[in-house]
Formats: C-alpha cells, sequence, structure tokens
C-alpha cells in the first residue's frame, strides 16, 4: 500500500478528508462542540487542533443557533467553514439560520453572494442512543430551496463527498450514518478527488428489482440483495448520495430495465426522501411498472429507546420479504 492510501473506517475517511481540505486550502475553518480539544464526540476530528492550530479548528459552547449563525457570517465573508452538529437530533436550532440564511443568500443578493458552508452531523439510529441522538430528519432539509443534503454510505463516498461538499459554492448539510461509522473498513486513496454530488452510485448490477437507498440503510439492502440473488432473484442497488438535488435519471433507467422498485429508509414513512422519489417514478416511468413501488421504512414514530430500536430499523429480512412480494405481482 502506497502513502497515499489508507485500509480505514467511514469516521477515519471524514477525518482524512478534512485533514485534506485544510492542508490545500487555508480558508477552511472547523467549529463545533468539543471538535477541537477532544477530537469530536466520535472522533471525527481528532489531531486536526495540533495539526492546524486553535483558529482553525475551534470549539465553540453548546449553542447550536451560535455555531449556524457563526457559520454563515464566516461564509460570507471568505472563509469556508466546516460545522459540526453534534448529532443531528439538536440541528433544529440551527434550522433558522440554514433557511432562512445560508439557503437564500445567492437568491437574496442576486447571484452576488453565495454561502459555501459545510454542516456536518452524525445521524440515524442504531448505537443505543438516548433520545435527540437518533433522528434520521433528512427530508426536513431536503424540502428547503437552495440547500444540498448529502450523505454518504461508506469511507471512500465520505471521503470523496464531503471534498465536493467543502468545494461546493452552496452550503451542504453533510450527515453521517454513525451506526456504521466504524463497521467496515476500505481502501481510501488521499488523493484530493473528489466525487459528484447531484449523482447516485450504482453498488450491484441486477435486471429483476432496482433497491434504491442512502446511509446505513445501504447495507441492508446490499444484504437483502445477496439473499434474494440466492433465490434467483437480481437486485440493482442504488445508493442515492446526494439527497437533494437527486439523480432521478439513473433511478428511472435502472427502474425502466428492471420494472421493479424498492426504496429503504430509516426515516419515518411520511412525507420522506421516499415518497419523493416514488412520485417522480409514478410520473415518469408508470408504463415501465410491472408492479407497485414499495417502500421500506421506519414508522411514523419517534425512534424508541435501545430495547426496541431493532423493530424500528428496516432489517434485510424485511427488504427481502418486500421484494418477493414484487416478484410475485
Amino acid at each position: 500500500m502506497d502513502d497515499l492510501s489508507h485500509e480505514i473506517t467511514l469516521v477515519e475517511a471524514v477525518n482524512l478528508a478534512l485533514s485534506h481540505e485544510m492542508s490545500s486550502n487555508e480558508s477552511v475553518v472547523v467549529l463545533g462542540e468539543d471538535v477541537g480539544t477532544n477530537g469530536g464526540v466520535f472522533r471525527a476530528t481528532v489531531d486536526l487542533r495540533e495539526r492546524f492550530g486553535f483558529k482553525r479548528v475551534m470549539d465553540t459552547p453548546l449553542a447550536e443557533t451560535l455555531i449556524a449563525g457563526m457559520a454563515v457570517g464566516m461564509a460570507g465573508h471568505g472563509l469556508k467553514p466546516v460545522a459540526e452538529i453534534q448529532f443531528m437530533g439538536f440541528i433544529y436550532a440551527a434550522m433558522e439560520h440554514l433557511v432562512s440564511h445560508a439557503s437564500r443568500m445567492r437568491n437574496r443578493t442576486r447571484g452576488r453572494l453565495s454561502c459555501p458552508l459545510v454542516i456536518r452531523a452524525p445521524f440515524g439510529g442504531g448505537i443505543h442512543a438516548p433520545e435527540h441522538h437518533s433522528e434520521s430528519t433528512e427530508a426536513l432539509f431536503a424540502h428547503i430551496p437552495g440547500l444540498r443534503v448529502v450523505i454518504p454510505s461508506s469511507p471512500a463516498r465520505a471521503y470523496g463527498l464531503l471534498l465536493a461538499s467543502i468545494r461546493s459554492p452552496d452550503p451542504v448539510l453533510f450527515l453521517e450514518p454513525k451506526r456504521i461509522y466504524r463497521i467496515d473498513r476500505q481502501t481510501v486513496v488521499d488523493n484530493g478527488q473528489a466525487l459528484p454530488l447531484d449523482t447516485c452510485f450504482t453498488l450491484r448490477q441486477g435486471e429483476d428489482i432496482t433497491l434504491v437507498s442512502w446511509g446505513a440503510s445501504i447495507r441492508e439492502s446490499l444484504l437483502a440483495a445477496e439473499s434474494l440473488a440466492k433465490e434467483g432473484v437480481e437486485a440493482e442497488v442504488i445508493d442515492l448520495a446526494s439527497i437533494k438535488p437527486f439523480d432521478l435519471s439513473t433511478i428511472l433507467n435502472s427502474v425502466r430495465k428492471t420494472g421493479r422498485c424498492c426504496i429503504v429508509h430509516e426515516a419515518c414513512r411520511s412525507f420522506g426522501v421516499g415518497a419523493e422519489i416514488s412520485a417522480s417514478l409514478a410520473e415518469h416511468a408508470l408504463l415501465d411498472l410491472k408492479a407497485p413501488i414499495r417502500r421500506v421504512t421506519g414508522f411514523d414514530t419517534v425512534m424508541p429507546y435501545f430495547k426496541n430500536e431493532h423493530y424500528y430499523l428496516p432489517s434485510e429480512e424485511d427488504i427481502v420479504a418486500t421484494c418477493q412480494a414484487l416478484m410475485k405481482f
């Protein structure tokens, strides 16, 4: 393995991308609760303060409104802030700045100014956390014009998509699925090569059914595809990755080939990103479908405490059963 190659986890890939971009661009600054001295609650920013100093890696008070407001101000004055919200469940205090200011800056100034900031937040359940620590509310932010929403599902995609997010001239909400922060390792080359935003990634080719997912649920979707293959059903697995704007053409091409689609997401069912994908497919590929579009999702409830988390999270078995029903339709 050469000096640029690293066998790392997803959270280490986040750290690697931050380190690379801070090394190559002095305008990139990191801020958030415990990101400096402690290296973040999940250690995503570990050692960055030692390398880049306290002026570029700033510990903030426990005040999400302040963190977002500072990031907007920095972005408007030539910096590239990467702000961490410690858990997605704490992000609601920051929504005023993201919705009313960051996302509107380009429109408000008729293109004279942009707001190139990144808000990072660990999200999703599966780690036995208390209330407000397991939110999957990406659909709230996907509804906001001018705000990009990006979710990686592997170390390589975390590295490439975070680089692209920092380099974007628009504000990006970068959600990190903490359930898979350390579950797998992958070789990542630290070459500064970004992955494209607004693009799906086809992780597995198939002819019979299309599985669309993102974040941690990609893991169960791939496992379900392997189980289905043993029954002679070949599933195509697509990682949405960019939630807003999303790459409809890749999904359409797949569904026109397979004729069936199952959408898998951890967030609650109603008014979710899966519903938007389903509506888009109904508008553009209705006559190509051989069966109804189905969703495998979380429930319309608050994420339960750890004893019941496994009932809430979509499982491999749930996905397989839904796909089997679609194949019989």
